[in-house]
């Protein structure tokens, strides 16, 4: 996670302590509190630790993971069921709290291991009663580029039966961010990158976020591209849906959305549902109508991705009605990143 706070183009995004400390716009994670970990076949001492934490110096947590160290491989199924019990009585008790449930890391023993079967009575029970996991043996069984290894004896520090996945894919991508050197228990660099993204991604979610496929308040205006990590010379397709703005159906309502550095605008792609659309000075897109008489209009449009570094690229769309409140919606895109395969499961509300 400090790979991604250290990075000057993210501003400060992925800010984070790890004393606890409540401080605006930085994730506060009071790490090793309690300590210990999940133990192993049917201790669930970790359950009164976190009874007696929340009960006192962290009443302010809404989030709690624990995490599991070598104790899921030599575990049995009633352990496990003992394990997921508490965790469900946790919830029943701390309705105000996230509980978030983990697999065991890897050790080697493929598919027909006892740790791959417990971690599968781990996930069918998430599955099955609407839970949050963090797939911690999943993100190790899988390199960026969706490539699976658990069959082939992956193990946590990405080894398998023909060398290490994790150094095999660095010294193909030379130079890519997901390699920058870090540290963390049982793993490569590269692994280690990947469940730092996957646990920002999950928090983010349980946050509230809905995803790059559609807004967090669908009724609201929003904006959203049509892939997150293209790469150079690849098209991306932005859609830009108004609807819901604080003035009057009548009013004349006005967008610019001025295309960024590192995307090119693709002659004759804006389009609109409805008012009239001008690109005639691009990198400036404008669209200008009446909501009326459709409550939304959705406008689109296509660029191509004209730089060949990895970039964090910010669209924003400025959406104005003379008179009424000016908004803006942003989407964001990694120019030439790579997707994190990120098995997850959410509760639901």
């Amino acid at each position: 996670m400090s790979v991604l706070e250290n990075e000057p183009s993210y501003g400060g995004l992925y800010d984070f302590n790890t004393n606890g400390a409540v401080v605006s716009d930085t994730l506060s994670l009071d790490d090793y509190t309690p300590s210990g970990d999940l133990g192993h076949d049917g201790d669930t001492s970790w359950a009164d630790r976190t009874r007696a934490y929340l009960d006192g110096a962290g009443g302010d947590r809404n989030v709690v993971v624990w995490s599991w160290c070598g104790g899921v491989d030599d575990n049995s199924e009633a352990g496990i069921n003992a394990y997921l019990a508490a965790m469900n009585q946790l919830e029943q008790d701390y309705s105000n709290v996230t509980f978030v449930y983990m697999t065991g890391h890897l050790e080697g023993t493929g598919e027909g291991g006892n740790l791959h079967q417990r971690n599968e009575q781990i996930r069918d029970y998430c599955i099955a009663n609407n839970k949050v996991l963090f797939d911690f043996a999943d993100i190790e069984s899988y390199d960026p580029d969706g490539n699976y290894y658990l069959d082939q004896g992956a193990d946590d520090y990405c080894n398998y039966d023909s060398g290490n996945w994790a150094d095999e894919w660095c010294a193909a991508h030379s130079g890519d961010p997901l390699c920058e050197s870090c540290s963390c228990a049982h793993s490569r660099s590269l692994n280690c990158n990947l469940k730092a993204r996957a646990f920002w991604w999950m928090l983010a979610r349980i946050a509230g976020w809905s995803g790059p496929d559609g807004p967090s308040e669908p009724a609201e205006s929003y904006k959203i591209p049509s892939a997150q990590t293209p790469k150079y010379g690849e098209t991306v397709t932005y859609t830009v849906v108004i609807q819901n703005l604080d003035a009057p159906l009548t009013a004349t309502v006005y967008l610019t959305d001025v295309t960024p550095s590192g995307l090119l605008y693709v002659s004759d792609t804006l389009t609109a549902t409805a008012g009239a659309v001008n690109a005639a000075t691009p990198p400036t897109l404008t669209w200008s109508g009446e909501l009326t008489p459709t409550p939304a209009v959705t406008i689109t449009y296509a660029v191509t991705v004209s730089t060949h570094l990895t970039h964090v690229i910010v669209n924003t769309a400025t959406i104005a009605a003379p008179g009424y409140q000016t908004i803006t919606r942003t989407a964001t895109v990694v120019a030439n990143g790579y997707s994190v395969y990120l098995p997850l499961v959410l509760k639901a509300h």
